[in-house]
């Protein structure tokens, strides 16, 4: 049976993990972020009409080790790591013939290299072992691999195979959906959980992407710019953060 949730703004889960339907205010705050959101998400496809992962890669298997490599770290540190890496492992095999030591040395400029090792190694093996080498294409195959969680099979499964299971949360969608009143959860998979009720599927792939390019351009995690924001009017905190700024009280 599905733990029944008592933190703050989560709703109660039914035996069957599903959200009980909500009632009174819970009922009305939601049908308001679920127009709300798509109302932000038509302004956000406006300003960055090409969401993506900024991490190159060419095929499912170095999406996933660049994911692992990002932990952590900046999507340009993994690029100019990830040319040199899979020059020298340019296989799922080489990577798991790979010595740890050495593979810590490679990769150590992104820093927890040596979980970051581990995991590729370890993962690489398992793919070798079980799946002929192939990286798989569902949420449920994916986080049974070494340092796969949710955010990192969810952006190699919208990235690399199109697929919508959920939506990466990482740490610029957890602010910003904070700050948008999205959520009011720290945990990722509660956070997961709250946007997945409230964005419409059809959005799931994208919205990790266009929220990251915002939070990188605008809405950045030390000070937000508010006045250049193009979601500022469906924003609970733009005042807050105009004033805090400003000097205004």
């Amino acid at each position: 049976m599905a733990e029944k949730e008592k933190d703050k703004g989560t709703r109660v889960l039914t035996p069957a993990g599903k959200p009980a339907p909500a009632s009174g205010s819970a009922a009305r705050d939601l049908e308001e972020k679920k127009a709300r959101i798509k109302k932000i998400i038509k302004i956000l496809r406006k300003e960055y009409p090409r969401p993506r992962t900024a991490l190159n890669y060419r095929t499912p298997f170095e999406l996933l080790v660049a994911t692992i490599l990002a932990a952590q770290c900046t999507d340009e540190r993994v690029n100019k790591v990830t040319p040199g890496l899979f020059q020298k492992y340019p296989t799922v095999e080489s990577f798991a013939r790979a010595r740890q030591e050495e593979l810590e040395n490679d990769i150590r400029s992104t820093g927890f290299f040596r979980n970051k090792a581990r995991s590729i190694i370890g993962l690489s093996q398992m793919l070798m072992a079980e799946l002929g080498g192939r990286v798989p294409d569902s949420m449920d195959q994916l986080v049974r691999l070494p340092g796969v969680a949710r955010k990192t099979a969810n952006i190699v499964l919208a990235s690399a195979f199109r697929k919508a299971e959920g939506i990466a949360v990482d740490t610029h969608v957890r602010r910003l959906s904070e700050r948008l009143g999205l959520s009011r959860q720290a945990d990722p998979d509660k956070i997961e959980r709250d946007l997945m009720e409230i964005v419409p599927r059809s959005d799931w792939l994208d919205f990790n992407f266009l929220l990251v390019d915002h939070g990188r351009k605008v809405c950045q995690a030390r000070k937000p710019l508010c006045p250049q924001c193009a979601v500022r009017q469906l924003c609970p905190s733009s005042e807050k953060f105009s004033r805090l700024f400003s000097g205004r009280k």
